[in-house]
């Protein structure tokens, strides 16, 4: 794999979370596996006032215990204690970064990571800009952004407004974590590297398509962030509508970043409004209550700190949509999420249309069930088919198999986590798996009528499911006929039958 350029990493936001947890052990398995040059530098900032080496000690937790490259890739990392409001702070972080490009004879190639609340997202570019932090001249300049990208449209369309005043639109990185993840990546793969798939991915074949996101915690003491952003916001506005973009888009024209979102957004204008009348019928809101989980008493989601007792925010969204284009009319799309359900599972079920005639229908009752493919994005990584075949013995007897490939059967690969890929993607300037500015308003076009009618039509319900299961009963009355959602397991050939829940 090719090693990017030598550069410094900013992370504003160096004292939190998202830091300790993910973005320095991601940096720091890229320098282990060699994908990082010889010379790159780190600088945390934040508020909060620590030296170099306090800070170097902070990290050092997070990294593998006992590691022989720790020392090593701690001597990179450096720490700027900055007042994000502060113009001069943003001077004083400029001559660190001119400093740390001498001593270490570092191009000025700078990558701003923005690892801080939302409300910083529009403040933090502007101040860089303004300390001249935004040219190319000499290297490149870029920021990462991360979710939420707004919190409605207008404010979607606000913030792009705010960036584009100082910065191009590929200098500009919206990452979406799940769009790093293996499986995700491998769906293009999948559908456009095999003659068997791409024939047959069309309204022609494809009886429905069907995307689940499920968390089996709550809101883990982010009850405050949550009761202000919900379901659909956290989870629908963008990463689920990512990966039906994924699903549904057209063949590009070449593997490249602005080809592949070109699709994308075609998907996306194809999205057929869902009229006020309409809310109820197609999309299902949901809250978790208090319930038992394997012998423990588990509070409901207005029992949670931080949440108003009264709240009528979403832990759960079940929809049911369609795509108005050629290739997908008449095609339902059924995406759903929430929180305390049984288990942590994000996956695609593309369900085909069955056979035209029931040859062995011999009881009155067919026995064939339809033929699926799965895409497992987490956990157990992998690709399922599900097709019919006959049980040995006298007779025809029907029964439904699986063809299973799991990611883990590579032993001699290592999959690298969604940060790692991502974050090397920003290095190399590869914008194929981040979020694109007009991508991220039409998404949020599609989702702000039914946001506004929750909001303003009290009439609408939400629906109370007990914790530890899969969301209120009403989300099975979006699926026409006898079918039903999957229930996947934590392993992806297991089905609801086996389940440890």
């Amino acid at each position: 794999m090719k090693i990017p350029d030598p550069h410094i990493i900013v992370i504003f936001g160096a004292s939190g979370d998202l830091t300790k947890r993910k973005l320095i052990p991601a940096i720091h398995q890229l320098y282990i596996n060699h994908l990082l040059p010889d010379k790159f530098a780190i600088i945390g900032t934040s508020r909060t006032p620590l030296t170099d080496e306090e800070f170097r000690k902070r990290m050092i937790e997070f990294l593998p215990p006992e590691g022989e490259s720790n020392a090593k890739f701690l001597e990179n990392i450096f720490y700027q204690t900055i007042d994000y409001e502060l113009q001069d702070d943003y001077s004083k972080l400029g001559k660190r970064l001119e400093s740390l490009k001498e001593s270490l004879n570092i191009p000025a190639n700078y990558l701003f990571y923005l690892s801080t609340p939302p409300n910083l997202y529009d403040v933090i570019p502007e101040k860089l800009a303004l300390a001249g932090l935004n040219t190319q001249s000499d290297g490149f300049r870029r920021l990462i952004i991360e979710k939420p990208f707004g919190t409605n449209l207008k404010s979607a369309k606000l913030l792009n407004i705010s960036l584009l005043k100082n910065y191009e639109e590929n200098q500009i990185f919206r990452i979406d974590h799940y769009l790093g993840k293996e499986t995700v990546q491998n769906l293009m793969v999948t559908r456009f590297a095999n003659g068997i798939f791409e024939p047959v991915w069309n309204r022609n074949f494809i009886e429905r398509v069907e995307i689940t996101s499920a968390e089996s915690l709550g809101v883990e003491g982010r009850g405050g962030y949550y009761d202000h952003s919900g379901a659909m916001r956290d989870m629908v506005q963008n990463h689920l509508l990512q990966m039906v973009g994924m699903v549904a888009m057209e063949p590009p024209v070449v593997i490249e970043a602005d080809a592949i979102r070109h699709e994308v957004m075609k998907v996306f204008q194809s999205l057929r409004p869902i009229k006020p009348e309409e809310i109820q019928q197609h999309v299902i809101r949901g809250q978790y209550t208090a319930s038992t989980i394997k012998g423990e008493a588990v509070a409901g989601y207005r029992e949670e700190s931080g949440v108003d007792p009264g709240s009528h925010t979403e832990t759960y969204v079940a929809m049911k949509f369609f795509i108005d284009n050629w290739r997908w009319a008449g095609v339902p799309f059924f995406i759903r999420t929430g929180k305390k359900l049984p288990t942590r599972v994000t996956e695609i079920v593309i369900e085909f249309k069955p056979t035209p005639h029931h040859l062995f229908d011999q009881t009155g009752n067919d026995q064939s069930k339809p033929n699926q493919l799965i895409i497992r994005i987490q956990p157990d990584e992998g690709i399922l088919l599900k097709f019919n075949t006959k049980e040995p013995g006298a007779g025809f007897k029907v029964n439904q198999v699986n063809m299973d490939f799991h990611y883990s059967s590579l032993t001699d690969i290592q999959l690298p986590a969604a940060y790692e890929r991502l974050i090397l993607d920003a290095l190399h300037g590869d914008a194929t798996l981040f979020s694109r500015g007009d991508n991220v308003e039409a998404a949020w076009n599609f989702i702000q009528p039914i946001l506004n009618a929750w909001e303003n039509d009290p009439s609408i319900p939400i629906y109370g499911y007990p914790a530890g299961t899969w969301g209120p009963l009403e989300s099975d009355d979006l699926i026409e006929g006898t079918m039903t959602w999957r229930y996947p397991c934590k392993n992806l050939s297991d089905d609801g039958l086996y389940c440890e829940l």
